[in-house]
């Protein structure tokens, strides 16, 4: 999102910047010109005064003064001036020889002079634009135009001071976009940051850590607002949470003294009945399948209500001691149990919560490896981030795709291994004791078959 809105502030930013620049360098640019038209105007006015008699003095002393004044003026201002009649032949003009233009913008300021109008608004010429910039006055004698004062002026001093006032404008426009940048990185980092706390603490309730909560400060009001909100659908949520906890552990415990006086009931009624009576094993059977159930969803419940004990623990030497605890159980059925990787690594887990959780994916491990296969439980450490892997590797029959994407959901069990012992609640209790250290669990194929099962607890304290 920041770096969606980010770029928004700062093109409607610039845009309300060059809105603003446009305008103004095109005023500067005019000002200049009028400035300098101006100039020209008072020029002319003042050498039409002295062309005024300059007819009836029959070449004299008049028209030498004009010529004089004329080639001094284009001496020192390097401005073209001359003196037309109405049939534009040159009375005089500096320098010698410059007669009226045919065309372009200097005929049409002599033609509007003839009118009687001075020139007033010639056309902008722009920095790029090496144009001259012609004005003209009418010299009127007894309230007729008898000739026309023509100046022709160089512009190169005129576009360097615009294109000098044009940077100027630009350094500024430049300055007040930094500001206006550093304000929007100000701006959007106060509005986001109430959102990027809120989606931080969403991540941690939805990986299991129910005490986070917002922080309400800082940020827009409604931001403010839906933080309070979101707080306090934690709080009814994590209370939801524990209330269904306490009724599960509390459900499993009251229901194992009676499930225990009728297993033993159903024990003493079958030492009454005759030898040979095949239904007394079958409810026997059924009575203890539904106390491991009992005794499942009572560890499923301390598991989710208990906190992690984080400790820096030789990961390693706890695998390898889980092995050599379970390799009695896979001698008896008939499977390698082996352990490799790493000899010593370390990482921050809860000891019993990790050997506990071992203790599940190495059961089923075992216990769905037929006769003569092999289970394999490896130590590696991971790159990056920095977390051990603990890898058991079975020989089973494995899962499929879609078996894959279920497996770890409560009592979830494959339709292929309905005939297996067991409540289908062993993996999620190892899910819930790694994510309360916050380590994880993950299950892929094992090649050529088999399940591959990967429980990872970090290196660095959560």
């Amino acid at each position: 999102m920041h770096a969606r809105l980010l770029p928004l502030l700062i093109v409607l930013m610039a845009g309300v910047l060059l809105a603003l620049g446009f305008p103004l360098a095109a005023s500067l640019a005019a000002t200049q010109q009028q400035r300098v038209v101006v100039d020209r105007i008072d020029d002319t006015a003042r050498f039409a005064a002295l062309a005024q008699y300059v007819s009836t003095d029959g070449g004299g002393e008049r028209e030498s003064t004009l010529r004089t004044e004329l080639l001094q003026y284009q001496e020192v201002y390097g401005i073209r001036a001359g003196v037309f009649d109405r049939d534009g032949k040159p009375i005089a003009s500096a320098p010698a020889g410059w007669t009226l233009p045919t065309g372009g913008e200097a005929f049409t300021a002599y033609s509007e002079a003839l009118a009687g109008r001075r020139s007033h608004d010639p056309t902008q010429i722009w920095p790029w634009q090496h144009r001259s910039l012609p004005v003209a006055s009418p010299v009127v004698r007894d309230g007729d135009v008898v000739a026309v004062v023509l100046t022709d002026s160089p512009t190169g001093a005129m576009r360097s001071r615009i294109l000098r006032g044009w940077l100027l404008l630009a350094a500024g426009e430049l300055a007040a976009m930094i500001v206006a940048v550093m304000a929007a990185f100000r701006l959007t980092g106060w509005v986001l940051r109430p959102v990027r706390v809120l989606d931080r603490v969403t991540h941690d309730i939805a990986t299991g850590r129910m005490k986070s909560r917002v922080a309400v400060s800082g940020g827009p009001p409604e931001l403010r607002r839906l933080a309070r909100s979101f707080n306090e659908m934690a709080d009814n949520v994590e209370e939801v949470l524990d209330q269904q906890r306490a009724f599960v552990a509390d459900a499993s415990h009251q229901l194992r003294n009676p499930l225990s006086a009728l297993l033993l009931r159903i024990e003493l009624l079958g030492l009454e009945l005759p030898d040979g009576h095949e239904e007394i094993a079958s409810v026997q059977e059924e009575g203890k399948r539904l106390a491991s159930v009992l005794d499942d969803l009572l560890g499923l419940a301390t598991a989710e209500h208990a906190e992690a004990n984080l400790a820096l623990t030789d990961i390693a030497a706890l695998a390898a001691e889980r092995v050599e605890a379970w390799r009695p159980v896979a001698e008896r059925d008939g499977v390698e149990l082996g352990y490799g990787g790493a000899a010593a690594v370390t990482g921050w887990a809860d000891p019993v919560a990790l050997s506990s959780a071992l203790d599940a994916v190495i059961d089923n491990a075992v216990k769905f490896t037929p006769g003569g296969g092999r289970v394999l439980v490896t130590t590696e450490p991971r790159g990056g981030p920095g977390a051990v892997d603990v890898i058991v590797a079975d020989g089973g029959p494995g899962l499929t795709g879609d078996e894959l994407a279920r497996i770890g959901d409560r009592f979830w069990r494959s339709p292929r291994h309905q005939n297996v012992d067991g409540s289908g609640l062993g993996l999620s209790i190892a899910q819930v004791l790694l994510a309360q250290g916050g380590g994880s669990i993950a299950f892929a194929p094992n090649e050529p078959h088999g399940l591959r099962v990967t429980l990872t607890v970090p290196r660095t304290a959560p």
